[in-house]
């Protein structure tokens, strides 16, 4: 499989306009706690946690959306989706608390932004829209129209992932006042969202024929990998298939991609359940702990207050 890869090119393979796009957008970021960091009201210093969070967002991003997996997602339907998973399960919540909260403060806060902010990322809001939009996605006809068209497919990819950083936004979110649920709430909301997902999952793993023409017929295929090989070299390497580069057939990858990204979400979901719950538990202990126990009588003695004495 990789040695097929490699007749697509290095720039196919490791996108350097992406790797470009990314770099930049991290020395802005390190600029700006760093250097600009006396332009904002309220700056602190950013912790080094909060500096690998979104660095691992960032190379984690370019890793899916600019590297080989990429590339071999138009190949793979199981690598479509383990491409979904990571980009839209893994990556917001990194990147959400990769970024400090006096600059978020600064940017959902200005005028325009904040009511639209604050209405996409209520809780009812942020759940149906991306777990709707991630299963109209998947709708075999939009999906083959959409992986067919480069500007349709940029600007929904655009979509998908501000629709999942809304949807982490009230679960990860560092500002006190944007705690919108309290941790009882969030571990529903988490519930809640592992089982609006399972539809989209469960049609891809028990269909028994392929859903998407994009890797089943040769001239969807080859339309679609346009968006990430220059045509000229898809012309100059000859006849292609998408069987020349699986070597799972159709049904039993598409079936495999289902159940990949079921696994993912439950990972990613059981981690931050996990953590919710025990900060909940801590928090239950902290105010037992500081808790005056008004069960027994409190033993109060008075001070004895001296006698006057007589007045002869």
């Amino acid at each position: 499989m990789i040695n097929n890869l490699q007749m697509f090119g290095f720039e196919a393979l490791w996108s350097p306009y992406y790797f470009l796009t990314i770099c930049l957008v991290t020395v802005l970021y390190f600029f700006i706690i760093g250097r600009w960091r006396g332009n904002f009201i309220g700056a602190e210093a950013v912790s080094r946690k909060t500096k690998a969070y979104f660095v691992i967002s960032m190379v984690l991003l370019y890793i899916c959306k600019g590297g080989p997996v990429d590339l071999l997602g138009h190949f793979m339907f199981s690598a479509h989706m383990t491409q979904m998973a990571i980009v839209y399960l893994v990556i917001p919540p990194l990147f959400i608390l990769g970024i400090p909260p006096w600059l978020a403060r600064s940017v959902i806060y200005l005028k325009g932004v904040k009511p639209v902010f604050e209405f996409f990322t209520k809780p009812l809001i942020a759940l149906l829209l991306f777990n709707g939009l991630f299963s109209l996605y998947h709708i075999p006809l939009l999906f083959d129209f959409i992986k067919t068209d480069m500007t349709l497919h940029g600007i929904v990819s655009i979509v998908l992932f501000v629709a999942a950083f809304c949807m982490w936004w009230p679960l990860v979110n560092q500002l006190e006042e944007e705690q919108t649920l309290s941790s009882l709430k969030k571990l529903g909301y988490i519930f809640a969202d592992g089982v609006l997902l399972t539809p989209a999952c469960a049609l891809i793993i028990f269909a028994n024929h392929s859903l998407y023409a994009t890797y089943t017929d040769s001239s969807a295929w080859v339309q679609a990998l346009s968006l990430c090989v220059p045509p000229s070299m898809i012309a100059s390497l000859g006849q292609l298939a998408p069987e020349m580069f699986n070597t799972l057939p159709p049904v039993e990858d598409q079936q495999l991609g289902g159940v990949i990204m079921k696994i993912i979400q439950e990972i990613v979901y059981g981690t931050v359940l996990g953590f919710i719950f025990f900060q909940w538990a801590r928090k239950e202990r902290e105010k037992e702990t500081y808790m005056p126990d008004f069960s027994e009588p409190q033993d109060i003695k008075s001070k004895e207050i001296p006698s006057t004495p007589p007045l002869n």
